[in-house]
């Protein structure tokens, strides 16, 4: 469909040659917000929260080889995988017939870095144009301040900002014992039912513009654990513990790593995988390294410091919790995981996801997880290098890491994925 503001073709090769269209206060109403999937718990979570302060948000959950293919007809071909997938998707939700492309937003993360999370939002907008779409809005989800004014109809509060922190921790933890209770459920499917009790109590919970004490958080975080200590498990077969490491969407999304802890479920393992707020705490902590490294603002290193001994407060009652309940592995706290990396890489390494990556394996390696799959997306060289470039370090101080470095790109064979995989567990503990 076109659009009498849409430039003629000799302009379209840019979406910074139009006038960027807004998501107005008028479209909240009757407009359906489309979400890339990345972490299915957790952001399915956001959206349901934020129906409470009237945003209609829907988490893509398609799949398939034509989401690929549409990635590679709108992004050049350089461009890194999880871009790729991820513009893809919301270009084969805008072409499915689904939706009224004339209701219909997008929205993307924005980090303001260096790395792709900063970029998607330009390469979705090209694309868009290219295609006739360039009257559907695209809206930047950050917290460093970008385009702040590019959507008036979409502002994050502060409670909204609190009420999602405390989703995404909630999330992480609906995650963790989720995969802790899978792969020994008696009954096909209780682990997904007892998601969606956990899921609903929280949104439930949070209703719309309100201040949450945070003892209604730690009621959610026990009532999760009460909810899938009642999962009837059978632990007389004993399963191999897999890590999940890598870049950040290739990590977490079923669309990016192939259904790859499914595919480990197959293969009689329990998938172990650090959690989001991890990598929220890693992003905080930069800010008080570029100032100690670099010399950058102290006023905003304190600030930041400040945040992240905040969360890791949370991440504290949450490992207290999980203790005193006895019925799941507990996290290593994130200050003793960035601690224990010091050995192994320089923390000014954080473009991407950094002195992260190789922390977390060795965080997996401590807690007995010595077998690890290192997802490297096609296009992204700093996790190639803190990833697949750090693993003989890494073995040389733990000789019993078992790590495989597994490529995921359009070109690339699931089988052969998935028989390298194989080949790590045919040794692995």
């Amino acid at each position: 469909m076109q659009n009498n503001n849409i430039p003629n073709s000799t302009q379209a090769d840019s979406a910074a040659e139009y006038k960027l269209p807004q998501f107005t206060e008028e479209m909240r109403k009757d407009y359906t917000i489309l979400v890339p999937n990345m972490l299915p718990v957790q952001l399915g979570l956001m959206c349901r929260l934020m129906k409470n302060f009237g945003y209609n948000m829907e988490l893509l959950h398609t799949e398939g080889p034509n989401i690929a293919e549409q990635g590679l007809r709108n992004v050049h071909n350089d461009t890194c995988y999880p871009a790729l997938l991820v513009i893809g998707q919301l270009m084969d939700a805008i072409e499915s017939g689904k939706y009224d492309v004339h209701k219909i937003a997008l929205i993307l993360p924005q980090t303001g870095g260096g790395c792709r999370a900063s970029n998607y939002i330009h390469l979705m907008r090209k694309a868009l144009v290219k295609n006739g779409y360039g009257f559907i809005p695209v809206i930047s989800l950050n917290f460093a301040g970008l385009e702040s004014d590019a959507n008036p109809g979409f502002k994050l509060t502060k409670t909204m900002v609190i009420q999602i922190a405390y989703t995404l921790m909630i999330g992480d933890l609906i995650m963790m014992v989720a995969n802790q209770c899978r792969p020994y459920e008696v009954v096909p499917g209780s682990t997904d039912k007892a998601i969606e009790i956990c899921m609903k109590a929280v949104t439930t919970r949070f209703t719309g513009d309100r201040s949450v004490h945070y003892r209604e958080v730690k009621h959610l975080y026990q009532y999760v654990l009460t909810v899938f200590g009642k999962v009837k498990l059978d632990k007389s077969k004993k399963k191999k513990l897999v890590g999940i490491v890598g870049e950040i969407y290739v990590k977490f999304s079923p669309l990016g790593n192939n259904r790859l802890e499914e595919f480990l479920l197959s293969e009689g393992c329990e998938p172990v995988l650090p959690g989001l707020v991890d990598f929220c705490m890693y992003s905080i902590y930069n800010s008080v390294i570029d100032h100690e490294l670099y010399g950058r603002s102290a006023a905003r290193a304190a600030i930041f410091k400040i945040v992240y001994q905040f969360l890791l407060g949370k991440q504290a009652d949450i490992i207290k919790l999980m203790k005193k309940d006895g019925h799941f592995r507990a996290p290593m706290p994130f200050e003793e995981v960035r601690k224990n990396a010091q050995g192994i890489i320089g923390q000014g390494v954080k473009m991407g996801e950094g002195w992260l990556l190789p922390a977390e394996m060795v965080e997996l390696i401590n807690e007995g997880v010595n077998n690890i799959v290192c997802t490297q997306p096609f296009g992204c060289l700093p996790n190639h290098i803190a990833g697949k470039g750090m693993i003989r370090k890494i073995r040389e101080v733990y000789p019993q890491a078992n790590i495989v470095a597994v490529d995921y790109d359009p070109g690339a064979s699931k089988i052969n994925q998935e028989n390298r995989i194989k080949l790590m567990l045919s040794s692995a503990e």
